[in-house]
């Protein structure tokens, strides 16, 4: 069995006849947080759909659990994705079910257990999580950090083997933030599943992440570890990292000459 439990091997995708990934590598170990970085429209949400086989790929392959995503039928993916947790952004939960009916969903969808026995994993899930005591409350009465942590609930509920996160950071506070980042690694590590983080937060994420990929323009434009993201020289990852206005990414959208704009204006 190999030690990664995801493998991207030359993937390439197009919409139509536009490109959107090219010639990407990846791959994720067992027990491993991945972080899958870019600007936004660089691809990362669509590896995440490749990898789940909502899409499949223009060229090469993704492997999951040694599974070919791509190749399968209806049946086999469905059986596939129910090693698989998803972490939506902003949570998705649905909005007229309480926190505890959230979390028993997949529960009650996909297995024959008995009530008593969903009864017992949810509330093991929800005490993991930290929401216990909100089981009863509807999403419309959490914050967003707890909506969060409800939706991770809900996405562990099964047991996955791997867990995709499409911007777990966004729109939180500092302390909520803080506590989604120490329970993707916690969960990560007790559990010991794989997690593949597709995020813009550079600063937390390199905090608990055990590797990173860079995406710009649907090519790995660079990879490595926290330290290795830190220390590194690239234009563009420097840029990133530190959040400096212009770079690569230039801060002015293309445009004519400005005195000439100003000639036009004024003509």
């Amino acid at each position: 069995m190999s030690d990664n439990l995801v493998e991207v091997r030359d993937l390439s995708f197009s919409y139509g006849g536009r490109l959107v990934l090219r010639d990407i590598d990846l791959s994720a170990r067992r027990g491993q947080v991945v972080a899958i970085m870019g600007l936004s429209g660089c691809g990362k949400t669509t590896l995440l759909k490749l990898i789940g086989g909502q899409l499949k790929p223009t060229q090469g392959k993704v492997l999951v659990d040694g599974e070919s995503v791509g190749d399968l039928d209806l049946g086999a993916l469905y059986r596939l994705r129910r090693r698989m947790g998803m972490l939506f952004q902003f949570g998705a939960l649905f909005t007229d079910m309480s926190v505890y009916d959230n979390v028993a969903f997949p529960l009650r969808e996909h297995t024959d257990l008995p009530e008593a026995m969903i009864n017992d994993l949810v509330l093991m899930k929800l005490n993991a999580v930290g929401l216990r005591g909100a089981m009863d409350m509807m999403p419309a009465e959490l914050s967003g950090g707890m909506a969060r942590r409800a939706a991770l609930a809900r996405a562990i509920a099964l047991e996955p083997k791997l867990i995709m996160y499409d911007e777990p950071f966004a729109g939180l506070d500092p302390v909520s933030l803080g506590v989604i980042g120490n329970l993707i690694r916690r969960l990560t590590d007790t559990l010991g599943i794989t997690s593949l983080v597709v995020t813009h937060d550079i600063q937390e994420s390199l905090k608990m992440v055990d590797y990173v990929y860079f995406i710009s323009d649907g090519v790995i434009e660079a990879q490595g570890t926290p330290a290795e993201i830190r220390a590194s020289h690239l234009p563009f990852v420097h840029q990133f990292v530190h959040g400096e206005a212009d770079g690569p990414v230039p801060f002015h959208y293309p445009a004519e000459d400005y005195a000439l704009d100003l000639g036009v204006a004024h003509g």
